[in-house]
């Protein structure tokens, strides 16, 4: 599986970041233009997906996420797991 720094996500201009994080934990801050698809939902959300383009994963500490990239991996993805997750993302965060 590829991995990703926390480091090296925030300096990509352009990133697309998959959240599988639960929405309680998201309300408490999410990177920018993410999107939230919580790990359980996410069988039942791949077709939100485009298999043309690399997704990031990330959750509060990577072991959701890591589990998150290996599956969509294994439907045809492309993905990296962003490592250390939430805890140790140092970029900007937005609220909803």
């Amino acid at each position: 599986m590829n991995e990703i720094s926390a480091q090296e996500v925030n300096a990509l201009q352009d990133k697309r970041i998959i959240d599988v994080r639960e929405p309680k934990e998201v309300a408490e801050g999410k990177i920018k233009d993410s999107l939230n698809i919580p790990l359980g939902l996410l069988e039942f959300r791949i077709h939100e997906l485009d298999k043309a383009k690399e997704y990031i994963i990330v959750c509060r500490s990577g072991g959701r996420s890591g589990r998150a990239a290996q599956y969509l991996e294994n439907q045809g993805f492309k993905v990296k797991n962003m490592t250390g997750g939430m805890l140790e993302w140092q970029g900007n965060t937005i609220t909803e």
